[in-house]
């Protein structure tokens, strides 16, 4: 008897709990697909209309109104499910990204794409590092899981040297600069910059969460063994699922089921090691042999896309519900006005001198620096690992997201002002200056 009623009530709370997580799906895919055509209205990329319903849905606009809503509508114990489908897109969007990454698009610009991507990248990790260290005073050490102001400090300037590679590719086919040799090359340079700043981003990480010696190079020499299970292994493994003689009895279906296996496979490892989940689903994705991919099963990779598009939202409200813009008061905003003036700095004149040195002319080095300078997405990736891992406090993570929505924000206008049109090719003037050899 007592059985049965224990059994009884367990049932009737996981209904109760199956209801919440439902409806608060249903509210966060509404909110994001209203605010995704208002982005378009005010010519802004559809993610950034989600990243913004994401931030609204949390305690900066929601937790505004009279009562509690955002409790209401993502109570406590819906949250660890929320955030369990948002890691889920998370990793789907991260191995789209590795498998994006084309460096023959270095071809014929490496001397320059190198110069640019190294100088946009160093400048603002310094800078970004030294903010850290003059603002670490200012942070509230019980909400950080590290000693120290190392680990903090390279983290923010490894969050700032990022480009959002997912944004700015849209950016560019919206204003038709997609063949153009300075979106060619803002391409390329966001190409080789989201490589290295993953690869920073895993030190960072690695000598976080590593306590002492051994502990630090067991994890490198795990993350070593694992890479190279993925080049010597797994590649190999899959140039020959994919190779043209096995058309017709390997089918999109089994190739499906191999990838998103092995995709979550890798998060699940480099999780284990110690590195976040996202650094095992993008090398997977980078592993993957694209040329084969491609000719053999291009709508797999779309249907893992479409998968990740859809619980994105999900990621972008979990997310907001760790922003509170309103209680970005007094050292705040400050240290919100400082991430803004940092970030844009080290981006614009990094890249524009970067530029200059190898012989841009003056319109082409500003049109990189001002497509460089772009966030988005990718950095509230990078944000949600540090702040898993106790690297940033809420107020420097609030300060951070709001750097990244006001820095792709911004590409749009200043795009147009530089003489690029969106939903056009470009304009003489601006095909003028890519003309020089950009």
């Amino acid at each position: 008897m007592i059985t049965s009623e224990y059994a009884s009530v367990a049932r009737s709370s996981g209904d109760a709990l199956i209801g919440e997580v439902l409806a608060g799906l249903a509210v966060i895919l509404a909110v994001a697909f209203v605010f995704a055509r208002l982005a378009k209205l005010i010519r802004q990329p559809v993610v950034m209309g989600e990243i913004i319903a994401g931030v609204a849905l949390g305690p900066s606009l929601l937790g505004l109104l009279p009562g509690d809503p955002v409790n209401t509508l993502f109570p406590a114990d819906a949250r660890p499910i929320l955030q369990a489908l948002s890691q889920l897109g998370l990793v789907m969007f991260m191995f789209g990204i590795g498998y994006e990454l084309d460096f023959a698009r270095l071809r014929g610009h490496g001397r320059r794409v190198t110069s640019v991507s190294l100088g946009s990248m160093a400048l603002p990790l310094a800078l970004g590092t030294g903010l850290a260290v003059l603002l670490f005073p200012w942070y509230d050490e019980s909400q950080l899981g590290t000693d120290g102001v190392l680990a903090p400090a390279l983290f923010l300037g490894a969050a700032m040297s990022i480009t959002a590679f997912p944004v700015l590719s849209r950016i560019i086919a919206e204003y038709g600069m997609q063949r153009s040799r300075v979106g060619s090359m803002a391409l390329a340079c966001a190409a080789v910059q989201d490589f290295l700043a993953w690869c920073v981003l895993a030190v960072v990480v690695a000598v976080a969460t590593a306590s002492g010696a051994w502990p630090l190079a067991r994890l490198v020499l795990e993350s070593a063994l694992f890479l190279v299970v993925l080049l010597c292994v797994v590649r190999p493994g899959l140039r020959r699922l994919l190779a043209p003689e096995r058309s017709r009895a390997v089918g999109g279906s089994l190739i499906h089921a191999v990838l998103v296996t092995g995709l979550l496979v890798s998060a699940w490892a480099t999780n284990q090691i110690g590195l976040h989940a996202v650094f095992g689903a993008f090398a997977f994705g980078a592993a993957v042999p694209r040329d084969r991919l491609q000719a053999r099963a291009p709508q797999v990779v779309e249907r893992i896309e479409q998968t990740s598009l859809f619980l994105l939202p999900v990621f972008f409200t979990v997310t907001g519900l760790s922003v509170d813009i309103g209680g970005l008061a007094g050292h705040g905003l400050i240290m919100t006005a400082a991430a803004v003036l940092v970030a844009c700095t080290g981006k614009f004149v990094g890249a524009a001198a970067s530029a200059g040195l190898t012989g841009a002319t003056r319109a082409e080095a500003m049109t990189l620096g001002v497509l460089l300078n772009a966030r988005g997405l990718t950095e509230l990736v990078i944000l949600n690992v540090g702040l898993g891992l106790g690297m940033l406090d809420s107020r420097m993570f609030s300060a951070m997201v709001v750097m990244a929505l006001v820095t792709t924000f911004m590409t749009g206008p200043l795009l147009q002002r530089l003489g690029f049109h969106e939903g056009r090719r470009p304009a003489p003037v601006a095909k003028e200056k890519a003309d020089h050899g950009v």
